[in-house]
């Protein structure tokens, strides 16, 4: 039996369903609302079925739409991969490559490894963008983002890149100033430095839970390393961002024995979304990266 359905008619439906809106939907396929919205009539004439119930405040799933979804997903999807074998069979991965990650880690983990990227794989256009915060992939046209921690994402693939280790610093400077005693308690007495964007990271994985009073908040993790580096307190930071700054005496890592590991805050893992094929461009990208990161 022939398949009526137009790939674009379905890729259009399924962008919508994840974005919820048309509006949305046609910004991220560099269309207008109208021929997306066209595009999803278009679909539902040919089905014969009316995938999605439109009010003016939300889009909702027909039992009908609900089921074809995860059909029209694995279609595009294989669709997408016999495309991808197709062009490795002439030649190595290419495209475009949007990888996402916290500051600190484009910075500490990601820059230095991209020249000999490039030179291993001259066809893949990469595009780096550094966000502090949880990204919705999708909005932000992102095929990857590293994050650091565990992950509470439903419609995410993971990919565990390793761990890094959590350590509280300070600088020489200003240890010499405020000298700290081998005791979790010493914390009370001492200037800490948190984050202003995310408040779960100033609950740090004490052995002894302790009620932290931080002087100074900053958004980026980058930022509370350089105050951290200028002596204005102490801070819980990633080993992958902090570990050349301890080898080098800029910081220096303090009450060690005292944080809980392994916890949740250690884990560093690569998502992407669960219901794209995995093409060879992310495989090339995290198979390069993964034994090279300095965790």
């Amino acid at each position: 039996m022939p398949v009526n359905a137009k790939t674009e008619d379905l890729e259009a439906f399924i962008t919508v369903v994840d974005t919820g809106s048309f509006s949305t939907a046609a910004s991220l396929l560099d269309q207008q609302v109208a021929k997306v919205s066209r595009a999803v009539t278009r679909l539902e004439r040919t089905l014969n079925v009316t995938l999605l119930n439109r009010t003016t405040r939300r889009l909702e799933l027909t039992e009908e739409g609900e089921l074809f979804l995860s059909f029209a997903r694995d279609g595009l999807n294989v669709l997408e991969q016999g495309e991808e074998a197709l062009r490795l069979l002439r030649r190595t991965p290419s495209g475009k490559l949007r990888v996402d990650a916290a500051s600190p880690f484009v910075f500490h983990q990601l820059t230095p490894l991209i020249g000999e990227f490039c030179r291993a794989y001259p066809e893949i256009t990469l595009e780096l963008t550094s966000h502090d915060s949880i990204i919705d992939l999708l909005e932000h046209k992102t095929d990857i983002a590293i994050r650091i921690g565990e992950l509470s994402d439903s419609n995410l693939h993971a990919r565990r890149l390793g761990y890094s280790k959590l350590h509280i610093v300070a600088s020489p400077g200003y240890l010499a100033q405020n000298p700290l005693e081998d005791t979790i308690l010493s914390l009370s007495n001492q200037r800490l430095i948190g984050f202003s964007d995310a408040p779960h990271l100033n609950n740090w994985p004490l052995k002894s839970p302790q009620q932290l009073r931080f002087a100074i908040s900053a958004s980026s993790g980058e930022t509370v390393r350089q105050l951290c580096i200028a002596g204005q307190g102490l801070a819980m930071l990633s080993h992958f961002m902090i570990n050349d700054d301890i080898n080098e005496g800029r910081l220096v890592s303090v009450l060690n024995d005292h944080i809980l590991s392994p916890n949740r805050r250690e884990v560093v893992q690569a998502v992407y979304y669960r219901n794209s094929a995995v093409s060879s461009r992310i495989s090339a990208f995290l198979d390069f990266i993964e034994p090279r990161l300095r965790l």
